[in-house]
């Protein structure tokens, strides 16, 4: 396993982390004992770096990823970064609901801090542009998402702030130019390259400004995740995930797959369709990881090649 520092918090980050997010399905296996050993695989191969959410499985990600990490001893090898979303009532008491939010955070995961606390919103110019995007002075101002995460960062619990990077363009690059985040993620992969090049006025998908090079200039670390564009890069069905979620919808990922095919003839003789997006991936400057979900060992082992060959 390769690491790269991140950004300017000086850890060494393994180039793949993983993500216990919803598209693998690896929070809602009925089968613990499978889900402690992907987490076990993981550290054997040399992750360092975890990566949740509140909100992925409503907590079961958390629970799982917290129950996992007890299991096989792991949490003082390993980083931990969850994350907390915003949503409508909350507006009108952030500080409260980050403070709650995380609290029951801490108490699925088993720990007593994180790594690294990250906004789960969009950032948009005006609130609900996106869904549940909120703006940039929700998060910068006097009494925004900013100052609950570092009121959590002066208490200890949590090292790093970071964002995730969805939203517009501008609005995201405000915030970021803020030098008060450490990280952010954000989409980036061979169908969407926006967020690490500028595009053409004609680019038919979201456009994420570049942000990457705003990133770099900030000493941010940089994950950069949906690199299979959730799985339409590998030629999967859609996960159960995907047909619901309301932040990349289905039609998007019909177009990838069939986009993704056409990708996939073009590639040298030898080089997968995944290999080549997980190479893509790694071979911007700017980004630290790829952040990746994994439902089985054998994915681990398939991922950690492409990024070692």
């Amino acid at each position: 396993m390769l690491y790269r520092q991140l950004g300017r918090t000086g850890i060494d980050v393994s180039c793949i982390s993983f993500g216990a997010g919803p598209v693998s399905g690896w929070e809602k296996s009925k089968n613990v004992h499978e889900q402690i050993a992907v987490v076990k695989h993981a550290v054997d191969v040399g992750m360092n770096w975890f990566d949740t959410a509140a909100t992925y499985g409503e907590g079961q990600s958390e629970t799982a990823l917290g129950r996992a990490l007890v299991e096989i001893g792991a949490f003082d090898q390993v980083h931990v970064a969850t994350k907390v979303r915003l949503n409508e009532e909350s507006i009108s008491d952030i500080r409260g609901f980050v403070l709650r939010s995380f609290t029951e955070s801490l108490k699925r995961l088993q720990c007593e801090r994180v790594t690294l606390l990250q906004l789960h919103n969009s950032i948009t110019a005006v609130r609900g542009d996106q869904p549940t995007s909120i703006t940039p002075d929700d998060v910068l101002g006097p009494n925004g998402v900013l100052a609950a995460f570092e009121e959590l960062r002066s208490s200890g619990v949590v090292r790093f702030l970071g964002l995730t990077g969805l939203g517009d363009a501008k609005s995201m690059k405000d915030v970021i130019h803020s030098a008060r985040f450490d990280t952010v993620q954000t989409p980036y992969n061979l169908l969407n390259p926006s967020a690490g090049q500028t595009v053409s006025a004609e680019f038919h998908d979201s456009d994420y400004g570049n942000i990457l090079s705003d990133c770099e200039r900030q000493r941010m670390g940089a994950f950069a995740i949906r690199v299979f564009a959730g799985g339409a890069l590998a030629d999967r069905e859609p996960s159960a995930h995907t047909k619901i979620t309301r932040f990349f919808p289905m039609d998007l990922y019909e177009r990838d797959r069939q986009r993704g095919r056409e990708v996939a003839l073009t590639l040298p003789l030898g080089i997968s369709l995944p290999d080549a997006s997980v190479k893509f991936s790694l071979a911007h400057p700017a980004v630290t990881s790829a952040l990746i979900g994994f439902a089985t060992t054998n994915e681990i082992d398939q991922v950690v090649r492409y990024a070692a060959g």
